[in-house]
């Protein structure tokens, strides 16, 4: 299930760590394995990762559940995150969430009708300064007004 090029791009993040250290690539793994396979993970996925890097299976299940950047269920082609921890919250979070699945019909954990979008609340993005923020892909949206939001949404395709 895992492909010859992701192994390759594994086996970079795997050559970053000593001898016997593969275990040290897990996320890398879990990240391009999520990547390749349309968003999400699902067990079989896992069970790979863990054979391919000699790990038990509960180890990986592990980091693919604690991290919330991990999708174990179908996602849109864009995944919206959005801080809602306490300093993105007193910044007006809670209301662009609902603003956001307002506007795309679509409730926070699902997937747009039209499968472009998805919403997901997360802790914390680590940009509390810039809060209300959210992430979308690798790129950070921060000072977030209803504006703002109508803009990035447009540019999504």
């Amino acid at each position: 299930m895992i492909s010859n090029e992701a192994k390759k791009e594994i086996d970079f993040w795997v050559s970053k760590y000593p001898e016997g250290r593969k275990s040290s690539a897990v996320m890398q793994a879990l990240t391009i394995v999520q990547k390749e396979n349309g968003g999400s993970l699902n067990p079989d996925l896992i069970n790979e990762v863990a054979d391919y890097l000699e790990m038990p299976v509960i180890s990986v299940q592990e980091v693919a559940t604690f991290y919330e950047n991990y999708n174990h269920k179908p996602v849109g082609k864009h995944v919206v995150r959005f801080c809602h921890n306490i300093s993105c919250m007193l910044n007006g979070s809670d209301e662009l969430i609902s603003y956001l699945e307002d506007k795309l019909e679509v409730k926070t954990g699902q997937v747009s009708k039209d499968g472009l979008v998805s919403v997901k609340k997360v802790e914390c993005l680590g940009a509390c300064v810039g809060g209300p923020m959210c992430q979308i892909g690798d790129q950070y949206y921060e000072h977030l007004t209803k504006e703002k939001l109508d803009n990035i949404l447009e540019d999504l395709t």
